[in-house]
């Protein structure tokens, strides 16, 4: 058995999480879309705002994260902020809906599979290296550890109760900022397509054995619900 070390490592900025994000998002819908794609990307972040993105691209760089923002930012955009005040989590939702607008208003069906894809490879890519945050502190990655080594802050903006049983985790969320930003915008259709894989994503990532159990949404019941089960404890464990 590995001897716990309780590291406190910092969690991602969300610029570095945004930047990822769209990252996986460019990836996928290029490779399905071609210059149709890229051009829709393009469509999508000048709708977002060039100079609020680059600020997130600038951060995400400097905080040494490779992403693909500056693909679609030009040099000289002479633009200025368009969101004010707003925090770093409503502007990554507001990134991803514009994003996803308007891949989906474009393909229809198959542009929704292609940004749920994106959205699962960033999150197992995320739940991955979660699990290499317990193994620096010299945990295995099982359920005890899946929340104690989370990647991203969960700060004040969310409102949630989590209950952690030996065999699985319960959460319900009453409060998100990135599904309020979703509902502000009247993004629901694009907003829901990130939480229906985010967190199954992730869950797999960390462990292949975790289930998620996602059934009820605040995009759809006004509260998210969530039930972690990890299958076969002990064989998943890496003494």
């Amino acid at each position: 058995m590995v001897e716990t070390i309780n590291h406190v490592l910092p969690h991602y900025s969300m610029e570095v999480i945004t930047a990822k994000l769209f990252t996986e998002i460019d990836e996928v819908v290029v490779s399905k879309f071609k210059e149709q794609g890229k051009a829709l990307i393009q469509e999508g972040m000048k709708n977002f705002g060039y100079k609020d993105a680059e600020e997130i691209a600038v951060k995400a760089t400097k905080e040494g994260t490779y992403h693909t923002l500056f693909d679609y930012i030009p040099n000289n955009h002479n633009t200025e902020k368009k969101y004010e005040g707003l925090t770093s989590f409503a502007l990554f939702a507001k990134l991803f809906a514009h994003v996803a607008k308007a891949v989906v208003d474009f393909y229809g069906d198959e542009g929704e599979e292609a940004i749920k894809e994106a959205v699962r490879r960033f999150g197992e890519k995320r739940g991955k290296g979660i699990a290499q945050r317990a193994r620096v502190n010299g945990q295995n990655n099982t359920i005890d550890h899946y929340l104690s080594n989370y990647d991203m802050e969960r700060s004040q903006l969310f409102e949630y109760d989590s209950k952690i049983e030996k065999e699985h985790i319960e959460q319900t969320f009453t409060k998100c900022p990135f599904g309020q930003q979703w509902a502000d915008d009247n993004m629901h259709k694009y907003g829901i397509l990130y939480c229906q894989m985010i967190d199954p994503a992730i869950a797999k990532g960390y462990n292949p054995n975790f289930e998620v159990e996602h059934d009820r949404y605040i995009l759809k019941e006004g509260v998210c619900h969530f039930i972690f089960k990890l299958k076969e404890r002990k064989e998943t464990e890496n003494d």
